[in-house]
């Protein structure tokens, strides 16, 4: 970046520039003192750090690629070394960047750094380990990255906490706090002497990723708890885990409540809907979040959206089964294409009516008939051309990341298909 982050944040707020145009996953530049003693890392994730007189303490350390560039940037703002790593949770993009800093320790004989995190943590990084080839696969489909590999190894922390705790650092009194929200072993950070906040990813400029649809288990209610909590500590500096900083007490406690309200009116609506019997169909079509919120230059659905999360707070509840009686022993999906290709006239009479739907803007329906003549007819050219346009114009239509990478994904399979054909 060539200009002060400071000066991005203060114009994202204003609405001097829209955040669907500044995304909060794209920032990246140099490490800049945002106060006394806090320097922040525009990356992804960031990182934020404070000077103490033992040492840093960073929240966060960042992704993979990055790792080397945050640390490098931070040597250009001090050459302390590196004392505590906080991780605000197990994501790999936010806890890839001690690597370089204990590589440092050891050619200049300092002690090594110390990680901090939830004790839900080590479990996570376990899981990534059991897992590694379907995150490879979603992880491709989400950010478009095709050659993406996933971690199978991982630095665990040193030392991990139940609730809560306080570390002390070069006499900097550090307060960790433990909440479920994007995952179950998240954690936000208070340093009350510098009035400053670290809240992770329970805000990233963004409509809360509660929702994402190719990963584990959200918790809106416990997140909306978080949220308020952190906004009534009175912090005047809050660095989030994507995005930009938040700075002033008065628009820091409108961004957190603001969020809070969005998380406990989706939570709250759908387990009404819930208790009156509706089918999870009924409940995604009819919850909606309010649209005053939604218009907040921080709550813009440019990463995960609100549909998504009524979704997941389903899922928290109601498990797998969505109500529809057809859909708890299913036929193959493929079968079921079949039938009805041939009640309508063949797959090409399907992926015709799918055009037509696409062209009168219905891209949801549209949507649906595409994929049924592709189950259909998996190896017919055309049917995966009408497919790939399909998913193309539907990613062309959405705003978040999450939607945007499922459809391109979906276009690129069919575009391979089709040419294969």
């Amino acid at each position: 970046m060539t200009e002060s982050i400071l000066q991005v944040a203060d114009d994202l707020w204003t609405g001097a520039r829209r955040i669907e145009d500044t995304h909060p996953f794209s920032f990246m530049g140099e490490a800049e003192e945002v106060a006394e003693g806090v320097a922040f890392v525009p990356s992804f994730a960031n990182v934020a750090a404070m000077a103490t007189e033992d040492g840093l303490v960073l929240v966060d350390t960042g992704s993979p690629p990055f790792a080397q560039h945050n640390h490098d940037t931070l040597r250009r703002w001090t050459p302390a070394r590196l004392h505590t790593a906080v991780f605000s949770h197990g994501h790999i993009d936010h806890v890839f960047g001690v690597a370089p800093f204990e590589a440092e320790a050891a050619e200049h004989g300092w002690a090594p750094p110390r990680v901090v995190a939830h004790e839900a943590m080590p479990a996570r990084f376990d899981r990534y380990v059991l897992t590694a080839g379907y995150n490879e696969v979603v992880n491709r489909r989400q950010f478009g990255l095709d050659d993406l590999v996933w971690p199978r190894e991982y630095r665990y922390p040193d030392e991990t906490y139940a609730d809560r705790t306080v570390l002390d650092v070069g006499g900097l009194e550090v307060r960790l706090t433990h909440a479920r929200g994007e995952t179950d072993d998240h954690t936000w950070t208070w340093v009350p002497e510098r009035k400053l906040l670290c809240c992770g990813d329970l805000f990233i400029w963004a409509s809360p990723n509660a929702g994402n649809p190719q990963k584990v288990q959200r918790y809106p209610k416990e997140w909306a708890v978080a949220l308020r909590t952190m906004a009534g500590l009175g912090a005047e500096l809050m660095l989030p885990g994507h995005g930009v900083p938040v700075v002033g007490a008065d628009r820091i406690r409108q961004a957190l409540t603001d969020s809070a309200e969005l998380l406990e009116h989706l939570h709250d609506e759908t387990v009404a809907m819930m208790n009156a019997g509706a089918r999870l169909d009924e409940i995604v079509h009819t919850v909606r979040g309010p649209q005053h919120l939604l218009e907040r230059p921080y709550l813009r659905p440019v990463y995960d959206e609100p549909e998504f999360v009524v979704r997941n707070t389903w899922r928290l509840y109601g498990g797998w089964w969505d109500g529809d009686p057809s859909h708890l022993k299913p036929a193959p999906a493929g079968s079921l294409a079949s039938e009805l290709a041939a009640l309508a006239g063949g797959p090409g009479r399907l992926a015709d009516r799918a055009v037509e739907l696409l062209e009168a803007g219905d891209d949801r329906l549209a949507g649906h008939l595409a994929e049924l003549a592709a189950q259909a007819a998996p190896d017919d050219a055309g049917v995966q051309a009408v497919r790939a346009r399909v998913f193309a114009v539907r990613a062309e239509h959405e705003a978040s990341t999450m939607s945007q990478g499922v459809f391109r994904w979906a276009a690129r399979e069919s575009e391979a298909r089709s040419q294969e054909g």
